[in-house]
């Protein structure tokens, strides 16, 4: 499997990709061209336009088909692109998605942390309305393939419950330290996202479902906790409406997805965790992509849609660490 963030120019190219965007463009003077993203599952990288004489070739193709691609990686304005010479469109069933798609390698170690940190939840109630999700064998196997975004952060198989983890770890600590209910941050981190089961797709790339575009996953996330609970007499309404309130506010603001805006302490706790690590994934995704880079630079060539048009800068110094301490100290799992 070719990897698309690094290969360099000159490199060919061939084998199946998944097509993640289909750009169809315009420029006034009768001169109209298609730019596809094409993907695996080591990352992106766009073709050159298939300009009028060659769009036959891509035409019929939408986001989540799977081709097979033979070309050449070519630098264009200081930017790598794909060249493509041949493309055909393969079949659904013909295809490993494995190779497609990134994915979280080590799930098992994320859902001891869930299982554990759920555990510990002193409440009887609480930890019991967490069971009523994440004691289920067909939940459990959904939410540890689901990405967490469709084109962002944590956008992976398993990225949900990378996330997630991510999420309560941030949020725990938070709330040690402020005198926010840790028990209670931990079930809003545990269920705050519920609803993307609902709102992405995966099983051939990553989409939006038309409940999703419709609702959101807000919406859905209450949603789901309400028909979990319905006959239930696991919480009192007062007991289910602060639990409402953690996802409907998890957003923050209105204007990026909140119901309303976090009026608890474990709320706001679990806000600024949650954003805390959707920028820092993106942010180390954007350092770490060389097609973000011209050359050596060390400063992004370009402002990133995902890190609120910001540029990422990738200057790195060990700090005087000896190079054995330095390759030997503990990181963090790789990301793909």
């Amino acid at each position: 499997m070719p990897d698309l963030k690094r290969l360099d120019p000159g490199c060919p190219v061939h084998g199946p990709l998944l097509v993640v965007e289909v750009d169809h463009r315009s420029y006034g003077d009768g001169k109209d061209c298609v730019v596809l993203t094409l993907a695996n599952a080591s990352g992106s990288i766009g073709s050159a336009p298939f300009w009028s004489e060659r769009r036959a070739a891509v035409a019929g193709l939408v986001r989540g088909d799977p081709v097979e691609v033979t070309g050449e990686v070519r630098l264009y304005r200081g930017r790598r692109q794909l060249e493509v010479l041949a493309i055909r469109q393969l079949s659904h069933g013909d295809v490993d998605w494995r190779l497609l798609l990134p994915s979280v390698k080590d799930t098992g170690r994320l859902w001891r942390l869930v299982d554990g940190w759920r555990s510990a939840v002193r409440g009887p109630r609480l930890r019991g309305l967490l069971a009523l999700f994440y004691d289920d064998p067909d939940f459990r196997d959904r939410y540890g393939a689901c990405p967490a975004s469709t084109a962002g952060h944590h956008a992976e198989l398993g990225g949900l419950l990378r996330h997630t983890c991510e999420v309560a770890a941030i949020g725990r600590r938070i709330a040690d330290f402020c005198g926010a209910d840790r028990d209670l941050v931990t079930a809003g981190a545990l269920l705050h996202d519920i609803g993307k089961l609902e709102a992405y797709s995966w099983e051939k790339g990553f989409a939006i479902t038309e409940a999703g575009a419709l609702l959101g996953h807000v919406a859905l996330g209450m949603l789901m906790l309400a028909a979990r609970t319905a006959g239930t007499t696991l919480l009192n309404g007062r007991e289910l409406r602060i639990i409402q309130h953690l996802i409907a506010s998890h957003h923050g603001l209105l204007e990026f997805g909140a119901a309303v805006r976090p009026m608890t302490p474990e709320a706001e706790v679990l806000h600024y965790a949650d954003d805390a690590s959707a920028k820092t994934a993106s942010m180390a995704e954007a350092v770490e992509d060389p097609g973000n880079f011209q050359g050596d630079e060390l400063v992004s060539g370009r402002t990133l849609w995902q890190l609120d048009r910001r540029r990422v800068y990738r200057g790195r110094s060990d700090w005087g660490k000896e190079p054995a301490e330095y390759r030997t100290q503990e990181r963090p799992p790789s990301r793909g």
